[in-house]
């Protein structure tokens, strides 16, 4: 582990974030937001994008609003804060050379870069490693000019920083990956080994540090009903509200190699090993998250909340009591109490979450949130039955997306690593579905995986068939 300076080593420094998605502006940017109130500003935000994405329209309108906006805060009780965020003091216009972006990265007062561009965007195989095969990847690499991965931006400002002696800097993973800094330092290491520059990898070694973190907090899309209620606030000038849950948590691993902002002062807690909270967070949230989205929509559902019937709560309850809690190793966390938490948090109707932006990008999420519950209990010789529900819900929801009848359009940047065409016109669409390495990896080949999974799929479809 680097050694940490809990400070800044000079009087200002820059934070980069990468990705202006509405979670970054309801969670990293409110911690420091706090942080600012306290009368701590040694450090401030920057935030831009890599990709001329949708979320570009939003970084416009934010950098005519100088970086400020509201966040509206909805307890369990639906009680309504409203905040202005003012940590954000750069906002970076998006070009297709990402120079802006390379220019304030590679600034030698930036010290720390974070980035959430969703569990997909790592392009990550399921050993962990970079899938160098990957059609992105491949173009990528072909011509670094035209950059379009979190891999990309970040070679070109530390490529740039070893040019220019602009000193070390932390690279602060925020997306819902287990070992998510871990993650990232592997991808980034075999993208500069494809690129054969041993001289940025030796550089690597000593300057940069890759902390884990676990994010949490429901953030929904935002919607005209947000734009409403802040009228009626008297809030009349902001065109990029976020609306979030009134709990957050954010946990990371102390190893910040260029110092870092005082976060713990506001809630943040810096600790050795972020692995436990981690594992129960991606287990029991991000993975009954997904499950609830796919059986909502099955059932015709638009929002979490109402999909939270009593069966879709009893799959999710049973999934962690059952499967979850024999996967993990006993600690300190209370699994089923967490469940009943989490459970209670969805519930939300005030804080109301679309299926189609929980259920986007499931490809990523079923590899990372659920397949290794369902390796470790097959490894421990059982059938995990529970689990194999939520690969089975998914099932069914891609097969409806096949049949042109989901009720919205299904978004997800891996769509096209899985013939999706190919595994439904097959006649025995599940063992296809099963036995496909694009989509379940090494447990394509599990001997009895094809048929524990036809079971659940019979028993899902009857349940949802007498619902």
């Amino acid at each position: 582990m680097q050694t940490t300076a809990h400070v800044s080593p000079n009087p200002h420094s820059y934070w980069l974030h990468l990705g202006a998605g509405a979670f970054h502006r309801a969670h990293q940017s409110w911690y420091l937001n706090q942080l600012h109130q306290l009368g701590d500003t040694r450090w401030t935000l920057a935030l831009g994008n890599i990709r001329n994405s949708a979320s570009q329209a939003t970084l416009d309108q934010l950098g005519q609003q100088q970086g400020v906006y509201t966040l509206e805060v909805i307890s369990p009780d639906g009680e309504i804060d409203y905040q202005t965020i003012t940590a954000i003091k750069t906002v970076i216009p998006w070009d297709a050379e990402l120079e802006q972006l390379i220019s304030v990265g590679c600034d030698p007062q930036t010290k720390l870069i974070s980035f959430t561009v969703t569990e997909g965007g790592y392009f990550l195989k399921d050993d962990g490693h970079l899938d160098l095969k990957h059609p992105v990847i491949i173009q990528e690499l072909t011509d670094p000019s035209n950059i379009a991965t979190i891999y990309g931006v970040l070679v070109a400002i530390l490529r740039r920083r070893m040019a220019t002696q602009a000193g070390p800097v932390t690279l602060l993973n925020c997306d819902n990956l287990r070992h998510n800094g871990d993650c990232l330092r592997t991808g980034l290491n075999d993208y500069i080994a494809a690129l054969d520059e041993k001289a940025l990898a030796a550089w690597c070694e000593n300057s940069i540090s890759t902390p884990n973190s676990m994010v949490d907090r429901i953030t929904p899309k935002s919607d005209d009903a947000l734009q409403e209620r802040l009228i009626e606030q008297g809030i009349h000038n902001d065109n990029v509200p976020v609306a979030c849950e009134a709990f957050s948590q954010w946990v990371i691993e102390d190893d910040f190699i260029a110092g870092r902002p005082e976060l713990e002062r506001v809630g943040v807690e810096f600790v050795d090993d972020v692995i436990p909270f981690e594992e129960a967070k991606i287990r029991v949230l991000n993975a009954s998250h997904s499950g609830i989205a796919w059986a909502g929509s099955l059932l015709g559902h638009q929002s979490i909340d109402e999909s939270l019937t009593p069966q879709v709560r009893e799959w999710i309850r049973q999934y962690v009591a059952q499967d979850v809690v024999a996967a993990l190793p006993q600690g300190s966390i209370d699994l089923n109490a967490y469940c009943t938490t989490t459970l209670h948090r969805f519930s939300n109707a005030k804080v109301r979450d679309t299926n189609q932006r929980v259920s986007s990008d499931s490809i990523a999420k079923l590899q990372q949130f659920i397949l290794p519950t369902l390796k470790t209990r097959y490894q421990q010789g059982d059938v995990p039955k529970a689990t194999l529900v939520l690969v089975a819900l998914w099932y069914l929801f891609m097969q409806r997306r096949a049949a042109g009848i989901l009720p919205f359009e299904y978004q997800d940047r891996a769509l096209e690593s899985v013939p999706f065409a190919t595994i439904f016109a097959q006649e025995d669409s599940v063992k296809a579905f099963a036995q496909s390495p694009a989509l379940m990896g090494t447990l394509a080949e599990h001997p009895t995986f094809t048929e524990d999974l036809r079971n659940a799929v019979k028993d899902v479809e009857k349940t949802l068939g007498d619902s």
